[in-house]
C-alpha cells in the first residue's frame, strides 16, 4: 500500500503494540456466540506466530474457498506507507476496496490478521496474483529503513515461513515477492531498504 500520511514520532510507534492488543482483545471479547467460539479456536490451533483476528471490512476481499478454488503460490511483501492504525482503518473502510490477509507492526511485530487465507485479499493490484498469494503489509514507510526493526523481520519472516509450510510455496526470491514485482504493478514497496538476503535467510530458519 503507498497512500501517503504524516510520519508519527518514534514514542507514537512504540505505543502502537499496546493499542492494537487492547483493540483485538476487544474484539475477541466480543465474540461469545458457539460459531465464533469455534472459529477462534480454529485460528488459534494453526496460528503461528501467534495473530490477532482484525476483521476487514466485507466490501474489501473476496470471499473463496482456497487452495480449492486457487493454490497458493506466492507470499507478496508490502510497506504500508502509513501507521498500523492508520492502515488497520484503510482496510476497515468499505469504500478503499483495497485489504491484506496481514500486517506486521514495527515497534514489536505485533501481527494482525484482517482476511482469512482462504479468500481473496486485493492487495497486490493483478487479480491473477491476488487469487494466488497471501499478502503480507509492514508497518513503515519504503525511505525510512528505521521502521524495518528486528522484531518486525523476525515476526514477519516466521509468518511467511507458516504460509510457506501450509501450502507447499517454496522459501525463495521466486515466491516470496515484493510488491514492486508484481507484473504490472504501480507501487515501489518494500523498497531498497527491505533487506531481501536477510529475510530469506530468516524465511529459511524459522
Amino acid at each position: 500500500m503507498e497512500t501517503h500520511g504524516r510520519t508519527p514520532s518514534r514514542r507514537t510507534l512504540l505505543r502502537s503494540g499496546a493499542y492494537l492488543g487492547a483493540a483485538a482483545a476487544g474484539l475477541t471479547t466480543a465474540a461469545t456466540t458457539p460459531a465464533r467460539a469455534e472459529a477462534r479456536r480454529d485460528r488459534a490451533a494453526v496460528a503461528y506466530p501467534p495473530t490477532h483476528w482484525i476483521p476487514a471490512s466485507t466490501s474489501n476481499y473476496r470471499v473463496s474457498s482456497r487452495p480449492t478454488s486457487y493454490p497458493i503460490d506466492f507470499v507478496v511483501i508490502h510497506v504500508t506507507q502509513e501507521t498500523f492504525p492508520d492502515a488497520m482503518k484503510i482496510f476497515q473502510d468499505p469504500a478503499k476496496q483495497v485489504s491484506a490477509h496481514y500486517m506486521v507492526a514495527s515497534a514489536d511485530g505485533y501481527i494482525g490478521q484482517f482476511v482469512r487465507e482462504k479468500d481473496v485479499a486485493w492487495h497486490a493490484g493483478n487479480r491473477d496474483y491476488n487469487n494466488r498469494s497471501i499478502g503480507i503489509e509492514h508497518e513503515g514507510w519504503v525511505d525510512k529503513p528505521e521502521y524495518f526493526t528486528d522484531e518486525l523481520y523476525a515476526s514477519s519472516a516466521a509468518l511467511t515461513a507458516a504460509v510457506c509450510d501450509r501450502y507447499g510455496v517454496p522459501k525463495t526470491r521466486a515466491h516470496i515477492i515484493g510488491h514492486s514485482e508484481v507484473p504490472n504493478a504501480d507501487h515501489t514497496d518494500p523498497g531498497k531498504y527491505w533487506d531481501w538476503d536477510r529475510y530469506i535467510d530468516l524465511v529459511k530458519a524459522a
